[in-house]
């Protein structure tokens, strides 16, 4: 006869023997078999539940992220195009007749790359900033929060920085509208001279002096380009009140006539050289205006030659150039050199006759004697 298998647990309760405590004094629950195995099916079928959704979460965040990253360098490319485009559009035409009237090539390449900067900047942040968000959509986090957080905060830091803000914004205006480059003669209010770099933020000028001016582009309250369009050169020649006007003009034109056609001054000039009559008339001279357009920031040489050219024409027509109201060229009516100086005076030596015969008499004292 068979002895049925009774597992040891039961054999030791039949014999009425109890088990050892356990040190810690209870029981603890020792997971079963069945109990690891009902575990194992939970998880495997948790996951075969949820595999789908998580394949799908992964798929979508790397399309955002694939999309993000090939739009952000499509887009960078194309303003890199675009940038070269314009320079190279420049180069065409800047040894050219209608280069004169365009910037030069440095301000148009400092320029262009300021604005593709901005351009690939504003194009970076936008594009991976909404793929940030769809991102952070994809795993059901609320956005609400943290837009009004990020909003808060850039309230905050732009009451703090309001002074770089303002300063970038009027420099991102001034280079869209070209309202100066590098090489333009600007008056910038605070500061003036010519423009040696363009940024966002700051502008540097060099002054006649040779000094670098560090303008921020936020006090800039007005400009004046002296650089742009065309300039004008003016010179004023004073001559005396009678000289014969007749002939002042016909040297003015001679000298006009005649710069016109030389070179380089024929390519600076881009009108006549014109003599507009006086200016002004006062007692003893009278002032006459020469003027011409001339391209610009050429007016200040343009000037000087001109100058130079009238002086040695009026030396050779023998018409003298006078300083102003108070210098008198005229030899003839012109009071001689000793006029105003008195005649020396016998009084002024105290041993002159003159002076001894005006002294007051001295009386002599008496003498007594014994």
């Amino acid at each position: 006869m068979e002895v049925p298998a009774v597992s040891l647990p039961v054999a030791l309760l039949a014999a009425g023997a109890s088990p050892s405590p356990s040190p810690s004094g209870s029981d603890p629950a020792v997971p079963s078999l069945q109990d690891a195995q009902q575990s194992a099916t939970n998880a495997a079928s948790w996951v075969e539940q949820n595999w789908s959704t998580w394949l799908a979460m992964g798929l979508q965040i790397l399309l955002i992220i694939v999309i993000a990253v090939a739009l952000r360098a499509v887009v960078r490319r194309a303003i890199t195009k675009l940038i070269e485009r314009m320079n190279r559009t420049v180069q065409a035409v800047d040894h050219t007749a209608l280069g004169g009237l365009l910037v030069n090539n440095e301000r148009r390449r400092q320029r262009s790359a300021a604005i593709g900067s901005v351009l690939r900047s504003v194009a970076s942040f936008v594009i991976l900033g909404t793929a940030a968000l769809m991102v952070l959509s994809t795993f059901k986090i609320n956005l609400a929060p943290l837009l009004a957080s990020a909003g808060v905060a850039g309230v905050a830091i732009g009451f703090g920085a309001r002074n770089l803000v303002t300063d970038f914004l009027s420099g991102v205006f001034m280079i869209l509208e070209d309202q100066y480059g590098v090489g333009d003669t600007i008056d910038a209010g605070v500061a003036t001279g010519e423009v040696v770099e363009v940024g966002l933020r700051v502008t540097k000028l060099r002054g006649d002096s040779g000094e670098i001016w560090y303008v921020r582009n936020g006090e800039v309250k007005r400009i004046g380009n002296l650089s742009q369009g065309w300039a004008t050169a003016n010179v004023d020649v004073t001559v005396r009140a009678g000289e014969d006007l007749d002939k002042v003009k016909s040297v003015l034109d001679e000298v006009a006539e005649k710069m016109g056609k030389e070179e380089p001054w024929n390519e600076l000039l881009w009108s006549p050289i014109e003599v507009l009559g006086l200016d002004s008339v006062l007692i003893d001279s009278m002032v006459i205006r020469v003027s011409a357009k001339t391209m610009p920031g050429k007016s200040v040489g343009v000037e000087r030659e001109l100058r130079w050219r009238i002086k040695r024409a009026f030396d050779k027509a023998s018409i003298p150039i006078v300083g102003g109201a108070t210098a008198i060229e005229d030899d003839e009516d012109a009071p001689a050199a000793d006029a105003s100086i008195a005649a020396p005076s016998a009084f002024a030596s105290p041993t002159s006759p003159q002076s001894l015969a005006t002294s007051p008499i001295v009386q002599a004292k008496p003498t007594t004697t014994k």
